[in-house]
């Protein structure tokens, strides 16, 4: 590889690519690269970011578009170029140091490390010149380039004290396994960093943060607490009739920047619309608010149009930026939509505040905030949806938001699980559809063998798979399995659980991110905090959980409390980072374990089926039966057959079994009647 020029233009990744023609000599993060900064004993400057994001763009048309800064970093550095949502790890370790270094983390990520990879200082966006209280670029690289050629005893100490701190990281605290109690103390505690006016987390930025609302959720159903339905009821409604969501595509935007849930970074991530459409479905269930319906369907309709690729596969993100203007798509001005619309723009605009002054910048926000957090009534429901549809066909003359087409393995799993739910939720077989399609393309295309691969795009897979992409996978094929009873499912879920084990699991508990056989990374971690998506050990623990429901095994019970203990010291002390291991913890000593017994798939089969997704129990575990077939011996309901050749259906929490049920009324009422435990 010739390291005198920029050698992205041979890689897949979008983000690579729109660095190709930069006068940076960019590299692609390989063991080549770092063996030729090793040999020529040239500190490293490894910048992550990803296709959709603004302040990336910005960095790269001030500084590395100029020839002059491109210049000091081709003298002084190599350079390397990585897309975060493909080398997932590599991004956390390298935010982890910069946290590590007291600094706040995000992208564009700056990092510079010795040419053995180690980093020993960072930041984020750095302007060209100084401005907004930051250095200029210029001067960052010239003083970063002279503490390494200078100062090899400091860079060899924070070095050294970072590698420490991430070991420390990566060591957990044990600690006992959270009772259910103590998830209710965690969930009611969630309360105190709540926003009681806007919905969400106190202050702005506001993230979606449905991990957090998922476990506030959970803890006001089980304990009747109508304070906390409010705020997750809130929060949802703030962000269904917010500027965050777009309100003629369909879909979310990642966060906003306000507190109001008006102003969007304008960027749609795949994985942020799986999580809130699981989240709508949950709490749909207990209260059937409509537009809580409507917003779903909305953005599996964005997800299906906009999203997918050829092989059923979704695809990562849009841009924040067109034309270089962050959210110039979305926005309006009164004038257009008076034009567009006409004697209906009076109607439209009402409904939608927009305005001749704008909301924001001089431009309206399409946002319903203004004119109440509800649905209005169905004739003017029905007249906004077509006006809506009428600016959908205009907007979409407009230049669109970059795509960023490359498919993740974790992030489908995400929406396979998503649309799974969904479809049995809201009675679509054809969201269904689109889960299996998906389904299958991860595993006929993102598969190796017996490992996932992590990303695809232009017909090629590449980058070994992580806990994630496994836990996600694992997660989706029992879902599937719940829906469907096929063992395929149970019997993949299994397999992959097999080799999270053998490749992942850390002897003193938990799972690290990357596999044993991971060699390009100064250490391996251990993700166990939730951010935008939870960690890989929460989904991996209530994967486990759900699998000892399922089967009985106690195996899987076992490698569960291994893994809950392993991080169990932090988890009272630091509970709203850590929701996914609190619900797994929730799950594995709280399960409502039902079977359905149908000798063909008949009309009352389908009811009773219809009925389990209808109930909210977040800690269920269906199984579905053939007649003849029978479940594993540790299974509580193991042995009981079907009545009378009926449908039958049984329901299980702890040792103990209802009666069978043989009608969909009497399923209805029993799932219904269930203790508020087990909800």
């Amino acid at each position: 590889m010739d390291m005198a020029r920029n050698n992205l233009g041979s890689e897949t990744s979008p983000y690579l690519r729109q660095h190709e023609d930069n006068p940076v000599h960019w590299q692609p993060w390989s063991d080549e690269v770092l063996a030729a900064a090793k040999a020529a004993n040239k500190p490293i400057l490894l910048s992550v970011g990803y296709a959709a994001c603004h302040w990336c763009h910005v960095m790269a048309h001030e500084s590395f578009e100029d020839p002059e800064i491109a210049h000091l970093m081709n003298d002084l550095f190599v350079n390397i170029k990585l897309d975060r949502e493909e080398r997932p790890d590599l991004d956390a370790l390298h935010q982890n140091a910069l946290a590590l270094l007291g600094q706040q983390g995000g992208w564009p990520l700056t990092m510079f490390l010795t040419p053995d990879g180690e980093p020993f200082w960072g930041g984020t966006y750095f302007p060209k010149t100084a401005r907004y209280g930051r250095p200029g670029f210029d001067q960052v690289l010239k003083a970063m380039a002279n503490v390494y050629a200078e100062k090899p005893e400091d860079v060899r100490q924070n070095v050294t004290q970072i590698s420490q701190a991430l070991q420390k990281l990566n060591s957990g605290s044990n600690g006992d396994i959270p009772s259910l109690e103590m998830i209710d103390r965690c969930g009611h505690g969630c309360l105190q960093i709540m926003d009681g006016k806007n919905g969400g987390t106190s202050g702005a930025p506001k993230f979606p943060q449905p991990s957090l609302l998922s476990l506030i959720w959970r803890t006001s159903v089980r304990s009747g607490d109508e304070e906390l339905q409010r705020i997750v009821k809130h929060s949802l409604d703030r962000m269904c009739q917010g500027g965050i969501y777009d309100h003629l595509g369909g879909g979310f935007a990642r966060y906003a920047v306000d507190d109001q849930w008006l102003v969007p970074h304008f960027e749609k991530m795949l994985y942020d619309n799986a999580q809130l459409i699981d989240l709508l479905c949950d709490v749909w269930r207990v209260d059937a608010n409509p537009l809580y319906a409507k917003r779903v369907e909305e953005t599996i309709t964005w997800i299906l149009r906009e999203m997918r690729i050829t092989g059923g596969a979704f695809t990562a993100s849009l841009d924040a930026d067109s034309e270089g203007v962050e959210g110039k798509f979305y926005v309006w001005s009164d004038a257009e939509i008076d034009q567009i619309l006409g004697d209906d723009a009076a109607l439209f605009k009402k409904f939608y505040d927009v305005s001749k002054d704008g909301n924001w910048e001089g431009n309206n926000i399409l946002n319903r905030t203004q004119s109440g957090l509800t649905l209005s009534d169905d004739a003017t429901e029905e007249k906004l949806a077509k006006l809506r549809q009428i600016l959908l066909t205009e907007r979409a003359k407009r230049i669109r938001p970059g795509w960023d087409d490359k498919a993740l393995t974790d992030w489908n799993a995400m929406t396979i699980a998503a649309l799974a739910e969904a479809a049995m939720t809201f009675k679509r077989a054809d969201w269904l559809d689109y889960a299996k399609l998906a389904y299958n393309f991860v595993t006929s295309t993102l598969m190796n063998g017996d490992r996932f691969l992590h990303s695809y795009r232009d017909g090629k897979s590449q980058h070994a798979g992580m806990l994630e992409d496994y836990a996600h996978m694992i997660r989706a094929a029992l879902r599937l399995f719940e829906c469907f009873g096929e063992d395929t499912y149970l019997r993949e879920a299994i397999a992959w659980s097999d080799t999270v084990e053998a490749l992942f699991a850390d002897a003193k508990g938990g799972y690290f991110q990357s596999a044993s056989d991971a060699k390009d990374l100064i250490i391996r971690q251990k993700p166990h905090m939730d951010n935008a998506v939870p960690s890989g050990n929460a989904i991996m623990a209530q994967n486990l959980a759900k699998l000892y429901a399922l089967t009985g095994d106690s195996t899987y019970r076992d490698r569960a409390e291994i893994t809950l203990s392993a991080f169990g010291g932090q988890l009272t002390q630091q509970f709203p980072n850590m929701p996914g291991l609190l619900l797994a913890a929730e799950m594995l000593q709280n399960p409502v374990q039902i079977v359905l017994i149908a000798k063909d798939r008949s009309q009352t089969y389908m009811d009773m089926r219809r009925a389990i997704f209808g109930t909210y129990l977040p800690n269920r575990a269906i199984t579905i039966l053939g007649d003849n077939e029978t479940l594993p011996d540790g299974h509580p309901a193991q042995g009981k057959t079907a009545i009378d050749g009926k449908e039958t259906a049984y329901v299980c929490q702890g040792p103990v079994c209802s009666a069978p049920v043989t009608s969909v009324d009497a399923l209805t009422k029993l799932l219904a009647d269930l203790p508020s435990k087990a909800a």
